[in-house]
C-alpha cells in the first residue's frame, strides 16, 4: 500500500472524469501531476500541483482547474477536505479511516510494506569499496562499504535486480610494492632483519604473509633477485590480502556477488577491444593536450599520444588512453572494465568512489555513455572522509596497519550495527565525524540508540500485552477496531508510517540510502513523543487496563511502527534490538 500513490491515482482519475464532462480538454498529459506532503503540515495532509502543471496545456487559469478538481475530490469518502491555495495549489485532508487503514496495511503486509516495483527488475551493477589489495581495509573504506551495501539493499527493496561488485586493483605498480614488502616479511620469518625502506608497506599485517611464504618456499628465495620471486609473491600476497579484505567486509556484514580483477584485463585483448570500439565511433585520435591548470596528473605528458574524445560525451577535456611509449594510462583498463559491465547486460551502473576520485567522474561517465550508445546511465557517488574521535580527541592510528585505522578497529570498538547506522547519518558527499564515545551513548543525540530504543520499547509493549492476555499476532492485531485510533497524536503516528513507501521510492530514485536513516530517526521521534504523551494522558497508553479492544488497537499502532523500523533497519543492514540493557 502506497497511500500517496493511491491519492495520486484518485487525482488523475478525477481529472479524466473532468475531461469526459468537458470541464477540461481531452488528452491532457498527467505525467507531471504529483501528490506529496505540503510544505506546511498545517495546510493539510497532501498537496497536488495538478492545476499548476495543466493550466497551460488546458488553456485555463490554474485556480479554475483547482476549484473544479477540489469539488470532484470532495465527493470521494477518502477526502475530508480539499482547499485551493495561492495561485492554484490544492491542499487535501484525508479521512481518519485512511490513516487507520495504513496501520492495517502494515500489519497485513509485514516487512513487505513499502516494497516497490519501481525498479521493474532492471539490472543494476553497484561497484563499491574496490580497495587496493595491499592491506586491510581502513576507516575510509568503511563508509564506502556501508553506503554501497545499503544502496544495494535499498534498490533491491525497490524492485531492481542488484549485483554487488568489487573491482580488484591488482594490475598496477602497487601490487609490486606489496610483493616487495611481503618479501621483507618473508626474510623476517627466516630470522633475518627486514628492510622496510621508504615506499614499502610497514604494517604488521604482512607478518603472517611472510610466515605463509616461508611455509611454502622455505629458504629457497633468500638472497635471490626479484626477477625470480616477484611474480609468485605478488600473486600469493594478493590472494592473502583479498582473503583478509573479504573477512573485513564480512565483519561489517557486507558480501559481494562478484569480484573482478584488473589484472585479468591485461594480455587478454579486452583493453584493446574497448579502445577499438571507441575508435570505430570516431572517438579515438592522436593528438597533444594543453597542460591542465594546477597540479599535473600522472598520466599527462606534453607529447603526442592516443586520446579519447570524451568531450563528445560531456567531459571538459579529452583524455589520454595510451602514452607515447605505447603503454596504457590508468584510464584505459577502467574503460575496458566498464565496457565489460555494459556487455554483461546491466541496465544501470553505479560506482561508489572515494572523494579523491572526483576528477574521474566526467571521464568515466563519458566512456560509459559512448560505449553504451547513451543507453546505460552511470551514477557515481563520491564518499567523503570520516574523521575518528574518542571523547572529542582524534583516535590514534592502528599499530597493526602502521599508518591508518583499520575497519576491524572500528567494528571492534563500536560494533557492526552501530558503525553501519552511523555511517549513514550524513549524505555520502558530506564529511562525517565518528566519535566512539558518542556513538555508544544512550541519548536522543545518538540516532542509532534512539531508533533501537524505540524498537525496544515497542517490544516491551508487546510483552506486556501478551501478559495481559492480548493476542499480539499481526493477523489478530490487523483485525482490531482501528477506528479507536482517533487522537491527533495517534493519527500523526499513522501519517508517519504512510510516508515509508514514498520515502523508499524517493531514496531509491536518487540513490541515497541515508534518507532511510533520516526517516527512521523521525519515525522513532514520533513514537517516543507518543509514548511520553501517554505518561500524562492515560488514554494514550498502549495497554489500557481492563479494555482489551482499545488495547488491541493501540498495540496494533505500536507493532506497525516496529514493523517499519525493522524494514528500514534491514535496508541499512542493521539488526533490530528487542531489549535494551
Amino acid at each position: 500500500m502506497n497511500l500517496f500513490a493511491e491519492i495520486r491515482t484518485l487525482v488523475v482519475d478525477s481529472l479524466t472524469a473532468l475531461s469526459a464532462e468537458g470541464v477540461l480538454p481531452a488528452g491532457l498529459d498527467t505525467a507531471s501531476v504529483a501528490v506529496e506532503p505540503p510544505r506546511d503540515a498545517a495546510h493539510g495532509d497532501m498537496a497536488t500541483n495538478a492545476a499548476m502543471v495543466l493550466a497551460k496545456p488546458a488553456g485555463l487559469p490554474p485556480r479554475v482547474i483547482a476549484e473544479a478538481l477540489a469539488a470532484r475530490l470532495a465527493q470521494d469518502p477518502r477526502i475530508s477536505g480539499a482547499e485551493v491555495a495561492g495561485p492554484g495549489f490544492l491542499n487535501l485532508r484525508l479521512s481518519a479511516a485512511m490513516w487507520q487503514g495504513v496501520v492495517k496495511a502494515v500489519l497485513s503486509e509485514g516487512l513487505e510494506f513499502g516494497r516497490s516495483t519501481m525498479g521493474a527488475g532492471r539490472k543494476v551493477n553497484v561497484e563499491f569499496v574496490s580497495a587496493n589489495p595491499t592491506g586491510p581495509m581502513h576507516v575510509g573504506h568503511v563508509r564506502g562499504a556501508v553506503v554501497g551495501d545499503a544502496l544495494s539493499r535499498l534498490l533491491a527493496f525497490a524492485g531492481w535486480n542488484v549485483t554487488r561488485e568489487y573491482y580488484i586493483n591488482d594490475g598496477g605498480a602497487q601490487v609490486d610494492v606489496l610483493a616487495r614488502s611481503a618479501y621483507e616479511r618473508y626474510r623476517e620469518a627466516n630470522g633475518l632483519e627486514p628492510e622496510i625502506r621508504e615506499g614499502l608497506y610497514p604494517g604488521d599485517y604482512l607478518i603472517p604473509v611472510g610466515e605463509a611464504l616461508k611455509a611454502k618456499f622455505g629458504t629457497s628465495l633468500l638472497d635471490k633477485g626479484e626477477e625470480v620471486w616477484l611474480a609468485d609473491i605478488r600473486e600469493i600476497a594478493t590472494e592473502l590480502m583479498m582473503a583478509e579484505i573479504r573477512g573485513d567486509l564480512a565483519a561489517l556484514g557486507v558480501h559481494m556477488d562478484v569480484y573482478s580483477s584488473e589484472k585479468a584485463l591485461y594480455g587478454t585483448g579486452k583493453i584493446e577491444a574497448a579502445i577499438e570500439t571507441l575508435r570505430g565511433m570516431g572517438l579515438i585520435y592522436t593528438g597533444t593536450l594543453e597542460p591542465p591548470k594546477g597540479k599535473l596528473p600522472e598520466d599527462w605528458e606534453a607529447r603526442e599520444q592516443t586520446l579519447f574524445r570524451s568531450t563528445a560525451h560531456g567531459d571538459d577535456v579529452d583524455r589520454p588512453v595510451q602514452k607515447s611509449d605505447g603503454s596504457w594510462t590508468y584510464f584505459a583498463p577502467d574503460i575496458a572494465y566498464h565496457f565489460d559491465k555494459v556487455q554483461r547486460g546491466f541496465d544501470e551502473l553505479i560506482d561508489i568512489f572515494g572523494a579523491d576520485h572526483g576528477g574521474y567522474v566526467k571521464r568515466m561517465k563519458a566512456a560509459v555513455s559512448a560505449l553504451s550508445n547513451g543507453k546505460v546511465p552511470l551514477d557515481i557517488k563520491l564518499v567523503q572522509l570520516v574523521k575518528l574521535y574518542k571523547n572529542g580527541e582524534p583516535f590514534k592510528m592502528s599499530k597493526r596497519a602502521g599508518t591508518f585505522v583499520t575497519l576491524r578497529d572500528v567494528v571492534e570498538q563500536a560494533g557492526a550495527d552501530v558503525t553501519r547506522f552511523m555511517m549513514l547519518t550524513r549524505k555520502n558527499d558530506v564529511a562525517l565525524d565518528f566519535d566512539f564515545a558518542k556513538v555508544l551513548e544512550q541519548s536522543k543525540d545518538n540516532p542509532v540508540f534512539y531508533v533501537q530504543y524505540a524498537n525496544a520499547r515497542i517490544n516491551s509493549v508487546l510483552r506486556k500485552s501478551r501478559d495481559a492476555g492480548i493476542d499480539c499476532s499481526d493477523a489478530a492485531l490487523s483485525q482490531a477496531d482501528l477506528a479507536i485510533l482517533s487522537h491527533p497524536a495517534e493519527i500523526e503516528m499513522a501519517k508517519k508510517l504512510a510516508e515509508w513507501p514514498r520515502l523508499v521510492e524517493i531514496a531509491a530514485k536518487s540513490n541515497e540510502p541515508h534518507r532511510v536513516a533520516f526517516y527512521l530517526y523521525e519515525l522513532a521521534s514520533e513514537f517516543h513523543g507518543l509514548w511520553n504523551k501517554g505518561n500524562d494522558d492515560v488514554s494514550l497508553r498502549f495497554v489500557q487496563e481492563g479494555n482489551a479492544a482499545t488495547s488491541a488497537a493501540k498495540v496494533a499502532l505500536a507493532r506497525a511502527t516496529g514493523v517499519v523500523i525493522s524494514a528500514g533497519l534491514g535496508i541499512l543492514g542493521v539488526v533490530p534490538v528487542e531489549e535494551m540493557r
